[in-house]
């Protein structure tokens, strides 16, 4: 019998008892009843939460005695594996599983085959449906899809029939009144104040079993279709331009939309009994199991991607289309969801939508590209927001502290008006710096240079008046595809990146991908043992191995510079030989191109990032064979101080103004004097006040840095008389004071510089 047979006949007798007018807890006794029949299971179990406990509710084949007897918190036994990972178990012998707890008042000592599946409400684990059989084997993927449908249905019956704490289940903290900060992970920065709005009313579905199968396949048919052409109308109408990274992703977001294997699982739901709706869910839940196991950071957020076309789905076919982007913006908003998916974010009015707010998300999600093409802050893995914010609430967004504050005490308002004020204020001085050479008093220009890996990013070379673009990072476009990018979209990315700089340099940094960068179409069996990825098989290092991927590339970057200058940049050359064998790559592609008769740069200079802390001690090598060195100043400080910057206790640990980093960084400014390189700075060190004083103090004349810190900088260097901080930079790292930085902080303010 199939799964879909399996579920059908199971469903068919539910709906006869879901009908009827027994008892909830008689209900549950013939459940238990039915799927031992169907499943011709030995043992059937149903553990309902109740007061934090999993509470053995129903029973066929254990003692009955043990009913609302036998208690597990989540997380202990087998059962309170499956409720804590909402995860199925399927063991052929259940007590070899370390979390195997036996419970003798149920008389399962002779049972040996344990299944069990979690039961789920509105995302959210409220029990667990075992199986027990008395001869060990594992069960079947027919037995477990058909338990998983069950328990579907299980849900509904729960629900109806109150046997579950609602409040409880949903995790939903008593109803907060007063101020309130929550603290999560900063995904795109800026300020915004604005009032709670929630994104995503939940989907009711009223009705799990189908009357019609073929009516239910039908409604989802014309769902599909309605979705598709949702989705393509929003890929052609994207407000910010065409050809960002944002469009990339939204063609990844159609390849989801268009999958046929999708489709597919939820019409096999649908031949089990369900309705439309419930198919969909049921789609949804596995999907929803699969992400929690999904180490991979980028995988798990290609899932999100899936899930929020699933929700999309659901609300076509369920006629529930009501969000907050239907519904309109009111007034300035604050909007909260669970996660995003970026064509949903692109269906806010950007004129009331000021930011976001996310349970999960992460900085390599989709709609944290988008919502950086937008301009609008982003915060995420904020967690339990449901209990904690009401819908109306007014909300204080700090994504650059990494912090909200819901229902805000007056002077706390105050407080914030006053630095967003300020905040517009300098940024409207620092506007006025667009055009003004940075010259320090003494009359030495300075190169501020911004960094950027958008094409979007480009638009910000002009608003703040940068020198160039002193880091392209070319791995973004890598990181947003479903498929390595072909030659020909990196050849576009790529020329428009150089028509928007025009006369400006811009130094594109090689592909730094793998280590903690994974892309799912690209893997090595070193990167996936990698324990510490941000040492390990990544950026040359993989380029190298996989040197078809460095000569598609090439090619595209040559020929983007056709008739133009090109710079390129190694990421995290460790050796010399190193450099020159990703030098050879370029050459070779270079020569191809001119026996192909194909316009060529004017020139190529070739330079390399110092970020591994041995390559400074092979400067002399190195520096004959580059144009240029970049500092990496990232990860050089991890490498130097072995601190995974990764890391949140260790994230402000080591000082940038340390004299172990300040020293080392000297030396290198040192060992380039009189040297035909330019050297420079990437990093945020750089687009620091203080820290970037410290480096013109250390000889270095070339920063690049974030586009928000170069009206700052420029502001700094015009302030600075280079002898006078070079000589105090000298003295405080020959003898260095107990604390540098409260040092430098006296220093600047006894002469009046700027340096908040």
């Amino acid at each position: 019998m199939t799964a879909a047979a399996s579920a059908r006949q199971i469903l068919t007798q539910l709906h006869e008892i879901m009908a009827s007018r027994t008892h909830a807890q008689g209900k549950l006794d013939r459940v238990v009843d039915i799927i031992a029949e169907s499943l011709d299971s030995e043992v059937v179990s149903i553990y309902l939460l109740r007061e934090g406990m999993l509470e053995l509710f129903a029973t066929h084949g254990l003692n009955k005695s043990a009913v609302h007897v036998t208690r597990m918190a989540i997380g202990e036994g087998l059962t309170g594996t499956i409720a804590e990972n909402v995860k199925t178990l399927n063991l052929a012998e259940a007590k070899a599983h370390p979390d195997f707890q036996y419970r003798p008042e149920t008389g399962e000592e002779k049972f040996h085959s344990f299944a069990g599946v979690p039961i789920v409400y509105r995302e959210r684990p409220v029990g667990v449906v075992c199986v027990q059989h008395v001869e060990p084997r594992r069960y079947e993927e027919v037995e477990i899809e058909a338990l998983q449908t069950t328990a579907m249905v299980l849900s509904e019956l729960i629900s109806n029939n109150e046997l579950i704490d609602e409040e409880e289940a949903l995790g939903l903290a008593p109803e907060a009144t007063g101020p309130l900060t929550l603290s999560g992970l900063s995904l795109v920065k800026g300020l915004a104040s604005g009032y709670a709005v929630y994104h995503q009313p939940r989907v009711t579905i009223d009705q799990v079993m189908a009357d019609d199968i073929e009516v239910e396949r039908q409604r989802v048919y014309r769902a599909f279709d309605k979705m598709r052409e949702q989705i393509d109308t929003m890929a052609s109408n994207a407000e910010f331009g065409k050809g960002g990274e944002h469009e990339e992703v939204l063609e990844t977001y159609k390849m989801f939309a268009y999958d046929e294997g999708w489709g597919r699982r939820i019409n096999e739901a649908i031949d089990s009994g369900l309705t439309a709706e419930a198919a969909i869910e049921r789609v949804q839940q596995r999907t929803r199991m699969r992400m929690r196991e999904i180490d991979d950071p980028l995988l798990a957020d290609r899932m999100h991607d899936l899930e929020d076309l699933a929700n999309r789905l659901l609300r076509i076919v369920s006629g529930q289309l009501g969000t907050a982007a239907t519904q309109g913006l009111r007034r300035d908003a604050i909007l909260i969801a669970k996660n995003l998916g970026p064509a949903e974010l692109l269906e806010y009015d950007r004129r009331r939508l000021k930011g976001v707010i996310l349970e999960e998300g992460s900085l390599t999600a989709h709609v944290v590209i988008v919502a950086r093409a937008m301009g609008i802050p982003v915060l995420g893995q904020t967690r339990g927001l449901r209990g904690l914010v009401r819908e109306g609430d007014e909300i204080l967004l700090d994504a650059d502290e990494s912090t909200a504050t819901v229902r805000p005490a007056q002077s706390v308002a105050d407080a914030f008006d006053t630095r967003f004020a300020k905040t517009k204020e300098r940024q409207a001085a620092y506007a006025e710096l667009r055009d003004v050479e940075p010259f320090t008093r003494c009359g030495t220009r300075i190169q501020v240079m911004m960094n950027a890996g958008l094409r979007d990013d480009i638009t910000n070379l002009n608003l703040v008046g940068a020198d160039g673009i002193g880091l392209f990072r070319t791995e973004f476009q890598f990181l947003v595809s479903a498929t390595l990018p072909q030659r020909e979209r990196q050849l576009r990315l790529y020329r428009d990146v150089l028509d928007a700089a025009g006369k400006r340099p811009v130094i594109f940094r090689t592909v730094d991908i793998g280590g903690d960068k994974a892309v799912p179409y690209l893997r090595s069996e070193q990167s996936e043992s990698d324990e510490n990825p941000a040492m390990g098989w990544r950026a040359l290092r993989l380029a190298l191995e996989r040197d078809g991927l460095m000569k598609v590339q090439a090619r595209a970057l040559i020929e983007a510079a056709a008739g133009r200058s090109l710079n390129v940049m190694f990421p995290m050359v460790s050796e010399p030989w190193e450099f020159d064998a990703a030098k050879a790559v370029f050459e070779q592609q270079l020569a191809y191109l001119k026996k192909q008769k194909k316009d060529l740069p004017e020139s190529i200079q070739y330079g390399a990032m110092l970020e591994v802390p041995a390559l400074a001690e092979v400067l002399d090598l190195l520096i004959p064979r580059v144009s240029f060195l970049s500092i990496g100043t990232n990860d050089l400080t991890q490498f130097l101080f072995a601190a995974d910057r990764a890391n949140p206790k260790l994230a402000e640990r080591y000082d940038w103004l340390s004299p172990a980093i300040l020293r080392f960084l000297k030396r290198i400014s040192q060992a380039a004097v009189g040297q035909p390189v330019d050297l420079g700075i990437c990093g945020e060190m750089g687009g620091r006040k203080l820290e970037a004083l410290a480096l013109l103090g250390l000889g270095y004349r070339r920063l690049s840095i974030t586009p928000v810190s170069v009206g700052p900088i420029k502001e700094l260097v015009r302030q600075v008389d280079l002898a006078e901080i070079t000589k105090a930079m000298n003295d405080w790292l020959a003898s260095p004071p107990a604390d540098l930085r409260a040092e430098m902080k006296r220093w600047v303010e006894e002469r009046g510089i700027n340096a908040d």
